[in-house]
């Protein structure tokens, strides 16, 4: 039986809804993405690991049974550590379905050992939260599991690759007037390690924020948003701590904006502290 990794990183609290910590709306990122001379590129290995484990903390405290998961009241499953979401046959939400770009991803890298039922899958066989919880323990989940607890690293790149992508998919989409400002605030974020891992974490958190489904009255909370949202600040700590500050407003405004029935305020704590790690040294 597959035991939790311990890790040094400290555990934050959750953002235990995989339904509001969805991936960005984009496609499968290349296996070479990026600009080469970009921040994120040049990431020492050991920074790339320590990201890694870090989101992972994040999602789910480092524990390898979390790596397939089932909120309550969420109509999906989230696999990995960045708790990438897949839809059963029949759903179709707002939300992008991280999932499958995941396989695809681990496919291009020729990744060996996947699961020839979820390469074989063209959607989450589990219909249910009920139908997942009672196969937890079945070959299935345990082989995806254990392939997922030994391909961090596979996963990071595709998390960090994916958060590459990011950055011209905002400047084609955000309004002109405000291109100037996302792209000198992204580069100020990225001039600390510490930055870097809240650009790569807040893709995979909250998306980009190019996703126009992704918002309430006409507000986003992706990435895009809180660059936006972002006071002028000089590069560095101040960056970072600003960004993390400005990541809260946007969440704290999504959850005013949100339909009451919802109950997203019941997120917020868990929010704040995921955002403040952003502000401190990996």
């Amino acid at each position: 039986m597959l035991r939790s990794i311990s890790l040094i990183l400290p555990l934050t609290s959750l953002a235990c809804s995989c339904l509001v910590s969805c991936s960005p709306d984009s496609g499968s990122p290349q296996v070479n993405p990026g600009n080469p001379s970009s921040t994120i590129s040049q990431l020492s290995q050991s920074e790339r690991n320590k990201i890694g484990m870090k989101i992972w903390q994040n999602e789910s405290g480092g524990k390898v049974s979390g790596l397939t998961h089932w909120n309550v009241g969420e109509e999906f499953p989230s696999m990995g550590i960045g708790h990438f979401i897949w839809y059963p046959k029949g759903f179709k939400g707002p939300w992008t379905e991280s999932f499958p770009r995941f396989v695809n991803y681990a496919r291009q890298r020729g990744s060996q050992n996947i699961p020839a039922w979820v390469t074989n899958a063209q959607h989450c066989p589990w219909p249910n939260r009920q139908a997942f919880l009672n196969d937890f323990n079945g070959q299935k989940l345990s082989s995806l599991r254990q392939y997922l607890a030994n391909n961090v690293t596979l996963q990071t790149d595709f998390i960090i690759a994916t958060s590459e992508s990011a950055l011209p998919k905002m400047m084609a989409a955000a309004p002109a007037a405000q291109r100037a400002t996302i792209k000198n605030n992204y580069h100020k974020v990225a001039s600390t390690s510490h930055g870097t891992y809240a650009l790569i974490d807040y893709v995979n958190f909250k998306g980009d924020g190019t996703n126009p489904k992704e918002r309430y009255n006409n507000q986003g909370w992706g990435l895009m948003w809180v660059l936006m949202e972002m006071r002028n600040v000089p590069a560095g700590q101040a960056a970072a701590s600003e960004f993390a500050a400005a990541a809260k407003r946007c969440l704290d405004r999504r959850i005013q904006n949100s339909p009451k029935a919802r109950g997203e305020s019941r997120w917020k704590a868990g929010w704040h502290n995921r955002c403040n790690t952003y502000a401190r040294p990996l």
